[in-house]
């Protein structure tokens, strides 16, 4: 029989202010097995842990529960203590008495005391069955994926190469840059955006432990933190990167022109393009669809005008293995589709615009060379509408979550507006203002006091082409009055959705996402960046829409997350895993098909299941799932599990 010890927590008043704690370590110092039960106001703080270590000393514990808040709180807290005494950690349990008790039974004392001596008894229940344990250690390969070329994943990988980590960066797109490629200028300082964004480009570049794969896609994932294995799909770009020097004389002589995605269709490009003028890699690609060679073979000016030989029309796309010990998933974001916003008349007028677009033509390198001009006749407009939360916080009909910097970078375009048009008129629709972060307000404040666009305060109902002009239909309701405006030109802050293809590759990796598609972390407030899967981080608009301060910020702490994970010889892994009977198991592989982490197996010569511990989670689908009952996991066995059932049943 072991000698167990139960140890109750105040928690100040979030328990004690409930549960009657003396009463319930008095009642539980009376059970066959507890040879001493205590309590104390604050469990977690050193006094209380040192009264853990004085009673496994004194006593000669075998076991230990505190009766405390949630496991995900201190459970390595008081793991580690009892473990310093010569306890093996995984005979200490945790009691959740706080979340699962006295904090959702304030009004009902008495009946909350009882849950919990019935809590604490049902974990006693379990200790009695659990078995000394030791950690898993596995190897860890000390190189970084990071998903997305974008700022944040610029500086996780910069990060993380100064760490003295080697670093693969793949991005979809032909050159590395995302969405800062695009854009002007910056709140709140306007300081120019791809200045700052090529600063960081060069050193990329130039940094000896960063492998930069543009074009490219992560075609599968396989392995567990420490150890995962990709397959990388490199896209012909029909340009061999390492004979071109970049000098542009094939976009010279292309005949195709199509519209360009960079530039958000303000103007056209060739088939064989530059994805922004200042892109690593600064070379080409062709795009097979647009390509007259690719559809008759009749085209070959660019190979034939291109000095370095370059083209390659033969080009196939290029698999990659690589071995990395973490992976970094900054795959940033996109627009949501204008198409289905039909009452904003996108698509039929020409001169409504989103945002992004706005930024080329603000951006000195844009298709206008920084002047505000309409697309339909390249005329300056002298009235423009700006209308905000285009698709965000409608939860009826769009996305209800607010997209965070369409606020400021609305303000931004007014201002710029209003500087480069000097006897313009901006009006802005907005919902709420929400100026967040640091110097923020002061920017809002000094474009409506110095720009003076007019604010109003409502959603706009219609928007329609009336000659030359547009109509916009709306609502002030500050003054409850209809406001009908006729103008040049609408600008739309559409809502920030997760990039193309997110929800496959998070299926892929084992790591979730929520019903946008967004990536989701382990926990809101302690693991912000860390997913659901170990080993793989979050960083930037691929958890959710966030400015360019905090996706930089977010970076920043994934790679101190990762330096400070990959910095040991081996991972050490919670051995709460699953296990199999081999004299009961029939191979019939049901446990395989049901595990959603990949960590089962049939040994082809003993057919029976294999259990990888490394990548097991101890979810127990397996056990759920097993006709033979020969799955279990590792100290939650089927019968402490259905003795901790007939604690509270008793």
């Amino acid at each position: 029989m072991k000698r167990l010890g139960v140890f109750v927590c105040h928690c100040g008043v979030n328990i004690a202010g409930t549960v009657d704690v003396k009463k319930v370590a008095h009642r539980m110092g009376m059970e066959k097995d507890v040879v001493h039960s205590t309590d104390y106001i604050y469990m977690c703080s050193d006094p209380g842990q040192q009264l853990i270590r004085d009673a496994i000393r004194e006593q000669g514990l075998d076991g230990v529960i505190v009766a405390c808040c949630s496991p995900n709180m201190h459970e390595n807290t008081f793991r580690k203590a009892v473990q310093s005494e010569g306890l093996n950690p995984y005979q200490c349990e945790i009691a959740n008495i706080r979340e699962q008790c006295s904090w959702v039974h304030q009004k009902e004392k008495e009946k909350a005391t009882e849950k919990a001596e019935q809590i604490i008894a049902a974990v006693l229940q379990k200790v009695r069955g659990n078995l000394d344990l030791e950690a898993i250690r596995v190897p860890v390969n000390k190189r970084v994926l990071v998903v997305g070329g974008g700022i944040t994943g610029i500086t996780a990988a910069l990060d993380l190469a100064e760490g003295g980590y080697r670093v693969v960066l793949v991005d979809r797109l032909p050159s590395a840059g995302g969405r800062m490629l695009q854009l002007a200028e910056t709140f709140p300082h306007l300081e120019d955006a791809t200045s700052i964004l090529a600063v960081r480009l060069k050193d990329i570049e130039k940094n000896p432990l960063i492998r930069l794969e543009t074009y490219a896609e992560i075609e599968e994932t396989k392995g567990y933190v420490g150890n995962f294995h990709v397959r990388i799909r490199r896209n012909p770009r029909y340009v061999d990167l390492e004979r071109c020097s970049g000098c542009g004389r094939c976009l010279e002589v292309c005949p195709v022109e199509v519209p360009s995605l960079f530039d958000r269709g303000l103007a056209s490009r060739k088939a064989v393009y530059f994805w922004g003028e200042r892109g690593v890699p600064h070379k080409p690609v062709i795009d097979g669809e647009a390509c007259l060679h690719f559809q008759d073979a009749t085209c070959r000016a660019c190979a034939e005008i291109c000095p370095d030989k370059a083209i390659r029309f033969d080009q196939e796309p290029l698999f990659i293995e690589e071995d990395v010990g973490a992976i970094v998933m900054a795959t940033g974001y996109d627009l949501f589709p204008l198409a289905e916003i039909g009452e904003y008349g996108y698509g039929r007028i020409p001169d409504v615009i989103d945002g992004l677009a706005f930024e080329r033509m603000l951006s000195p390198d844009g298709p206008t060379g920084g002047q505000i001009r309409r697309p339909s006749d390249g005329k300056i407009p002298r009235e423009v509408v700006f209308i905000k939360c285009v698709a965000s916080r409608d939860p009826e009909r769009y996305m209800p979550y607010c997209s965070r910097v369409c606020c400021m970078y609305t303000a931004k375009h007014a201002m710029l507006y209003k500087r480069k048009v000097k006897d313009g008129q901006a009006y802005v629709f907005y919902m709420d203002i929400r100026t967040d972060s640091k110097g923020y307000e002061e920017f809002f404040q000094e474009t409506v006091e110095q720009e003076k666009p007019l604010y109003l305060r409502g959603r706009v109902a219609r928007v329609f082409q009336d000659g030359e002009k547009i109509r916009v239909w709306g609502t002030d309701t500050l003054s409850n009055r209809k406001i009908e405006l006729t103008v040049d030109m609408v600008v739309l802050a559409t809502a920030m959705v997760p990039s193309r293809g997110v929800r496959d590759l998070a299926a892929s990796l084992r790591a979730t996402t929520d019903k946008y598609g967004f990536l989701t972390e382990a926990h809101i407030k302690l693991y912000p960046v860390e997913s659901s899967t170990r080993g793989i981080y979050l960083a930037g608009c691929g958890q959710g829409p966030k400015d360019i301060t905090d996706s930089v910020a977010q970076a920043g702490a994934t790679a101190g997350k990762i330096q400070a994970l990959l910095s040991a010889e081996k991972l050490v892994q919670d051995p709460l895993v699953a296990s199999v009977d081999e004299n009961v198991c029939s191979g019939c592989g049901i446990c395989v098909e049901v595990c959603p982490y990949e960590a089962r197996e049939i040994d082809s010569y003993r057919r029976i299941a294999m259990v990888h511990e490394a990548l097991c989670q101890g979810c127990g689908a397996c056990v759920a799932s097993c006709p033979n009952n020969a799955c279990e996991l590792k100290n939650s066995t089927s019968v402490q599990v259905g003795g901790m059932i007939e604690t509270f049943a008793g």
